[in-house]
């Protein structure tokens, strides 16, 4: 009669096969982020520090916590 219990190999990790916690649309949102991101590095070093700011804050304020919490 077959356990309902996972088997457990000998480094202690279940047999189970794992799934991976973000979907398609959390990586396609932090990809988004990544890229907000850099554009707001490139617009800083370019000079234009108030609109760099701006790019930056969505970056990390609105998309990486939306990219997360989705």
């Amino acid at each position: 009669m077959p356990s309902s219990r996972s088997s457990v190999t000998s480094a202690g990790n279940t047999a189970q096969t794992r799934r991976f916690l973000l979907t398609r649309r959390n990586l396609v949102i932090l990809a988004a982020a990544v890229l907000v991101l850099v554009a707001g590095y490139l617009t800083l070093a370019a000079g234009h520090a108030s609109a760099a700011a701006v790019i930056l804050v969505v970056g990390y304020c609105i998309l990486f916590p939306v990219g997360i919490a989705l």
